[in-house]
């Protein structure tokens, strides 16, 4: 990830609503933040993440406004100040209130109101007179005590505010009659709304998955990523044991056979992930940032590299233009024709295929194309790759395929239809658009080529699935792709899919397996049992797979307070999502026999020599 705010990048704006709002930072443009205001997006850009700004007022002359960097003593100042032992800012009319009461003065019968200890809960009223002596915290602040400042008169304030919202702030709490009969924890939560609703502070952050998924969440269409809370994608990540693996052949291309050999060896793949997404490319973005390939390894090396392959290339041209006009002009002087030198080119083998073989991430989709759209916002554009796409980890790390290709790979042109070789005597005869459509369906059959065989040649570390699809029909076909020991994980919206699955590999349906195994298996090997199509009693084979569960994780925001303790009623609904868990089991061949103890020999004194 990295450390500046790069231009074109997409980062998330933290607003004093602690709202988070997904922009992406483009030169020479300005950035409008709503009611907050706007700036210029030159003034963050190469400045560190994770920095708080306030937006300044448009000086005399300016057409923009300027930013502030709000420092940390600032933000913190009430919290500070409890440490030291002084009053927050607001607790002025406390201790007036402590003062007047020590001096004997007497306040007004409508005022005739004493603030109990926090935590209280009870009133206290004087049958003579009828007034309130003491109240409890809970009960609401009276009418007559109220804020005392207009509509109009705040909006005025707006308008003349040139202190980035703090002096509004401070004339509320100080225009507010009742501000002394408020608790401390009544106090804080007060200001912390004005502050929310006033200040005109932002914080940058760098675009996390996470931050991501929970933008669309409350913002966007929730069903786009199957209402996946952030719990739930991080759960997803945990239990499928992702992680960043060693890269055993990094930056070296291999050559694919076209002449029927196998595309690689087995010992020559690494750490791999088979996963299923319907979630827009979230759950890949999540799992790709685990293994550290989300982020470009350095942004403005590769914006240096390609300025440096644009110069050569350039002069190139100019000196092969110059040459050409030399040659024509001697062949017009001289009436001889000569032709331009032309510089030596090396072209690069149709069937050489930049793909790591460890760290990678195989995607399964339904589709001609997959639908990881969201990759755009990392700078990974997987249906119109450009140069940037190009130089991203995820395009050495990143194999997609189709259901098709995986199941039926001879059924899909592109893998069972290899272009046949040409000489160079008969590519000399043909147009330039015809040579590039034969180079490119050579490159291309060499890709699919690696990636099919890649995943039909099974050792994944982890399957992770997150799709509407049926979860046995998925785990059907892919469970004979997984290691010994590998992690399944699988998120599901609804419990109904995952419990069906999790019935499919209960110990009582294990134990039917293993003491009447149906008669169609009989003579199959291990691995025609992998790979069985399963039948009314035995959907999916129940042996490989071991230890499966489903479980659930929400976080809830919880306000606790004496006899008030109860969840915050502003948490978003939908559905609530659950994981299904297990491990691939590889069955023991043969019949497996338990032994008795034997009985232990006495052991004499003597040692051994």
């Amino acid at each position: 990830m990295p450390d500046l705010i790069q231009p074109h990048s997409w980062v998330a704006v933290r607003l004093p609503s602690e709202n988070n709002k997904v922009i992406q930072v483009v030169p020479n443009t300005t950035i409008s933040l709503g009611k907050y205001g706007s700036f210029p997006s030159n003034l963050i850009i190469d400045r560190p993440y994770h920095i708080t700004y306030e937006i300044l007022d448009k000086r005399e002359g300016e057409k923009f406004s300027r930013l502030r960097v709000v420092p940390a003593s600032e933000i913190h100042a009430d919290v500070l100040a409890e440490i030291d032992g002084e009053k927050p800012i607001g607790a002025d009319e406390d201790a007036n209130s402590e003062d007047d009461a020590a001096a004997g003065g007497v306040a007004d019968d409508a005022d005739n109101v004493v603030a109990v200890t926090e935590g209280g809960d009870y009133t206290l009223v004087d049958k003579a007179s009828g007034n309130v002596i003491a109240r409890s915290g809970r009960e609401e602040v009276e009418e007559k005590a109220r804020q005392m400042l207009t509509m109009e008169e705040i909006e005025q304030l707006k308008k003349q505010d040139v202190d980035g919202g703090r002096n509004i702030i401070a004339k509320l709490m100080l225009s507010h009659t009742a501000l002394g009969e408020k608790t401390a924890f009544s106090l804080a939560k007060y200001k912390t709304l004005k502050s929310k609703k006033y200040l005109r502070q932002f914080s940058v952050l760098p675009l996390h998955p996470v931050t991501l998924g929970q933008h669309i969440l409350e913002d966007k269409d929730a069903s786009k990523i199957l209402d996946m809370r952030q719990e739930s994608l991080a759960l997803l990540g945990c239990w499928g044991n992702v992680h960043r693996g060693e890269e055993l052949d990094a930056g070296q291309p291999r050559v694919i056979p076209h002449d029927g050999s196998p595309a690689f060896a087995p010992e020559e793949l690494g750490r791999r992930y088979l996963v299923v997404d319907d979630t827009g490319g979230l759950v890949v973005a999540a799992m790709a940032e685990r293994m550290g390939i989300l982020w470009p390894d350095n942004l403005e090396g590769t914006a240096e590299a390609e300025a440096a392959e644009d110069v050569p290339e350039a002069a190139a041209e100019a000196e092969d233009a110059m040459q050409v006009d030399e040659s024509a002009d001697a062949a017009a002087t001289n009436g001889a024709a000569t032709d331009a030198d032309k510089t030596a080119r090396t072209f690069r083998n149709d069937f050489e295929v930049d793909a790591a073989s460890a760290n990678t991430i195989t995607v399964l989709h339904q589709a001609a194309q997959p639908n990881l759209a969201l990759l755009r916002y990392w700078g990974c554009d997987m249906v119109a790759p450009n140069l940037g796409t190009r130089n991203h980890p995820l395009h050495t790390h990143l194999f997609p395929i189709s259901w098709l290709q995986l199941l039926e790979p001879m059924s899909d042109t592109a893998y069972s239809s290899c272009p046949a070789d040409a000489t160079e005597e008969e590519m000399s005869t043909w147009k330039s658009n015809k040579r590039g459509n034969y180079h490119r369906k050579r490159k291309r059959w060499a890709k699919t080529k690696f990636l099919v065989d890649q995943a039909r040649g099974g050792g994944f570390s982890a399957l992770v699935v997150a799709s509407a699809m049926e979860p046995i029909s998925i785990l059907r076909n892919t469970l004979p792709l997984l290691a010994g020991g590998a992690s399944v994980s699988i998120y599901s919206p609804t419990i109904e899919p995952l419990t069906e699955l999790c019935d499919c590999f209960s110990i009582t349906r294990r134990a039917a397996w293993v003491s009447n195994p149906p008669p169609e298996t009989e003579g199959f090997t291990p691995a025609e049992l992998e790979r069985w199509e399963g039948s009314e009693d035995f959907p999916i084979n129940p042996t490989l797979l071991l230890g499966s569960a489903v479980q659930t994780s929400r976080a809830k925001r919880w306000q606790v307070l004496p006899l008030r303790t109860h969840p915050l009623m502003m948490s978003r609904g939908g559905a609530e999502g659950y994981i299904f868990t297990g491990w691939k089991a590889v069955p023991a061949q043969g019949k497996v026999e338990a032994r008795g103890k034997f009985k232990k020999r006495k052991m004499d004194g003597t040692q051994a020599p």
